[in-house]
């Protein structure tokens, strides 16, 4: 079984930041890592409220998964680690309005986040054909 490399569309391939992925498609599905509230066109944190860092990072991973093909509704799992999981109302509001259909699965659990950042999604997408 094949894989290939997803990117976000904005991310300047000059900034490199890790030794991973945006995302990998594999077997008619797609594993988008671990994202956060980042620019992808200077590869900086963009830090705020939960609210603000959870829009921005969904709309990082909206913009990754809709460049593999998919959308939002594809999602099956997510995890999400919050910095303060006493956010978790906020940031649990914020993040039903990107998925009004059937919710997908999810872990969320408090975590030690790098360079004082809220919140960081992973998911995981089917895709309806294989690519």
């Amino acid at each position: 079984m094949g894989k290939t490399g997803v990117h976000h569309p904005d991310r300047d391939s000059s900034f490199v930041t890790g030794a991973y992925s945006d995302a990998v498609l594999a077997g008619g599905f797609l594993f988008v890592s671990g994202q956060a509230s980042v620019d992808f066109k200077t590869s900086k944190f963009i830090l705020g409220t939960i609210e603000e860092e959870t829009r921005r990072t969904l709309d990082n991973i909206k913009a990754i998964v809709e460049a593999a093909g998919a959308t939002m509704e594809d999602i099956v799992k997510c995890t999400v680690h919050l910095s303060d999981i006493g956010e978790f109302d906020r940031y649990n509001k914020v993040y039903a309005t990107y998925f009004p259909g059937i919710k997908p699965a999810r872990t969320t659990v408090q975590s030690v986040l790098a360079e004082g950042i809220k919140v960081e999604i992973d998911c995981i997408a089917r895709l309806s054909t294989q690519a």
